[in-house]
């Protein structure tokens, strides 16, 4: 976990080091300041000599500078290397999150990962800092004043000693204690966070039902778990702070009655006595700075070993050693493919896929819901690998392609398609960031979008809004294919991304793509026969498994599935869209 966070240091070591060198700077003048007003009260004062005071107290004053100076220093500097620590943390785990397959990003729910990155992240930043600067000057401070302590009087000297012994026990035992209370406090940050965030990305749905109430009682839950987690962490720790005092004062009182004796008998001056309650502070008070390093090491203990667990996931998918760069065509092979998401799984979700799709061919599949026909096209662009089998792209195995090659050569379109913030053409440009406005408009004719965008004022340049909440459904997915189409892909995948549109505009994008990219491999998942009664062929799933291929006639005579499914759907449920050309 240190390794692994010590690497991000890099670009910041500079400002690391310099931050602990000023806090022993700073920790050396103060402790040459009570020699020197020791050497005013027994040497100057006691003397009458005016001559030693004055040039001493401008020393006590250079030494004083020297320190102030050294301590902003240490805090600028310090500031410096926990800022860079963190942004360096931030940028690593979201590139590495990058690179997850959606096998690892279903192991971290989405406010997990925002907790990892903004308060777990803080509060190793705050610990970085607070370890350059106090975890270097505490002991410094402690070990220089115990030493000038000892060289004035060693019987008195040995007061602190017990100070420091008890008090290293009862820190010790405090982080033991409160470490299993903070480890459960940021995944209580977790529940937070997705409550926040479920409820802000549905507001509309909230709003249309009504459940205001309901989302404000979940989320205040929420937040008395943290709270009671938090006074349960906090009752442990407050105990520092009696302890720490009972043992300041007990030191001071111990200190001055028995230095009072030593000075009646002639065995310790006024200015060592002066001397011994100044590093007694000292040393008391770099306990006291011990105390809170040891309450943030404690806190961000926990969040270490989260924010070490997302930088040392590695993806299960990675580029074989020697990858293929080109994909030659976009035929598909499935061979006695079986898949499960969990390696452990006791049933598979696919289960003896053997089927060839030629390239340029058009397939439909359909099935029931929780079929696996999500599944089956998630297994061509590498999103996942099979359990037992192979699937083929191009006449090879999907796992001898570099990952990002692949995946260009294979666009999908979800149902549940994603809009970002931006223009409408800064969006289509996702799927070619080079793409000119005309090939832009081009694949929108094609997605059967040009219509509804040259209605907008702003045409192309009219501003989507996160997540695409100022465009309809429809609207929507049209962009999204649009957007995948600008990739011009060797396989494209509509997985039901035409849900939302009507069967007339679906049955024009399908004549689209026919006549204007035959060469590309056109697979259409969807729910509605008609969206793929005029595929070459149609894939009918059922529980995993391919129950049946043909085609539309074929079908309806030889699978009782698609019979009874389309018999559902045109035998008296209406369908009221217009009826499209094909």
């Amino acid at each position: 976990m240190i390794k692994t966070l010590g690497r991000h240091i890099k670009g910041y070591v500079r400002e690391s080091i310099m931050t602990p060198l000023f806090m022993i700077l700073e920790v050396i003048m103060e402790t040459i300041i009570p020699l020197l007003m020791a050497s005013i009260i027994d040497d100057g004062i006691n003397k009458g000599d005016m001559e030693h005071i004055i040039t001493t107290g401008l020393w006590m004053l250079l030494c004083a500078l020297v320190g102030l100076f050294s301590g902003i220093m240490g805090g600028v500097y310090g500031a410096k290397a926990s800022a860079g620590f963190a942004r360096n943390l931030r940028y690593a785990m979201f590139t590495n999150i990058q690179t997850f397959s959606f096998a690892n990003i279903d192991k971290y729910s989405t406010a997990g990962l925002v907790t990892r990155m903004t308060t777990d992240v803080t509060n190793l930043q705050n610990a970085y800092q607070m370890i350059l600067r106090m975890c270097f000057r505490a002991p410094f401070s402690l070990i220089c004043a115990m030493v000038m302590a000892f060289l004035i009087n060693a019987k008195l000297a040995c007061v602190y000693l017990f100070a420091i012994i008890l008090l290293s026990v009862v820190l010790l035992f405090l982080m033991k204690s409160t470490y299993k209370y903070f480890n459960q406090v940021f995944e209580k940050y977790d529940e937070l966070n997705a409550s926040v965030q479920e409820n802000v990305s549905s507001i509309r749905v909230v709003k249309a039902f009504v459940r205001e109430d309901h989302e404000i009682k979940k989320f205040n839950k929420a937040a008395n778990n943290l709270y009671k987690l938090f006074v349960k962490a906090e009752n442990a720790m407050v105990s520092v702070s009696p302890i720490m005092m009972f043992t300041v004062y007990g030191s001071i009182i111990a200190i001055s009655w028995m230095g009072a004796n030593m000075i009646v008998n002639n065995e310790f001056t006024t200015g060592e006595l002066t001397s011994m309650l100044t590093y007694c502070m000292n040393i008391l008070m770099s306990l006291l700075m011990v105390a809170m390093v040891f309450v943030m090491i404690t806190m961000s203990l926990a969040s270490a070993k989260r924010v070490s667990g997302v930088l040392n996931e590695e993806s299960d998918l990675t580029n074989p050693q020697d990858p293929d760069y080109r994909v030659t065509d976009g035929s598909i092979d499935f061979e006695n493919v079986t898949f499960s998401y969990n390696a452990s799984g006791e049933k598979p979700v696919l289960k003896n896929i053997d089927i060839s799709i030629k390239s340029g061919e058009t397939i439909g599949i359909i099935g029931g819901t929780g079929s696996s026909k999500t599944s089956l096209i998630n297994l061509i662009g590498r999103l996942y690998d099979v359990t037992e089998g192979a699937v083929k792209v191009g006449g090879k195995d999907v796992r001898s392609y570099d990952l990002e090659t692949l995946r260009d050569e294979v666009s999908v379109v979800l149902q549940s398609n994603v809009l970002f913030s931006g223009t409408i053409l800064d969006n289509l440009r996702w799927g070619n960031e080079n793409a000119t406005e005309e090939e832009c408009v081009k694949a929108c004719k094609l997605a059967c979008a040009d219509d509804f965008i040259q209605s907008f004022p702003d045409k192309y340049n009219t501003y989507i809004e996160q997540g695409g909440t100022n465009v309809s459904g429809g609207q929507k997915q049209r962009l999204c294919i649009a957007r995948a189409l600008l990739k011009k892909p060797k396989i494209l995948i509509l997985d039901d991304s035409t849900s939302a549109v009507d069967t007339a505009t679906d049955s024009k994008i399908r004549k689209s793509f026919r006549d204007e990219i035959p060469d590309t491999t056109k697979i259409i998942i969807s729910q509605r026969i008609s969206s793929v009664e005029s595929a070459d062929r149609i894939i009918v799933m059922d529980d995993g498994e391919i129950s049946a291929v043909g085609t539309h006639e074929q079908l309806l005579e030889t699978s009782p599935i698609y019979s009874e499914i389309y018999t559902a759907q045109t035998g008296g449920s209406g369908d009221f869209d217009e009826k499209g050309e094909m």
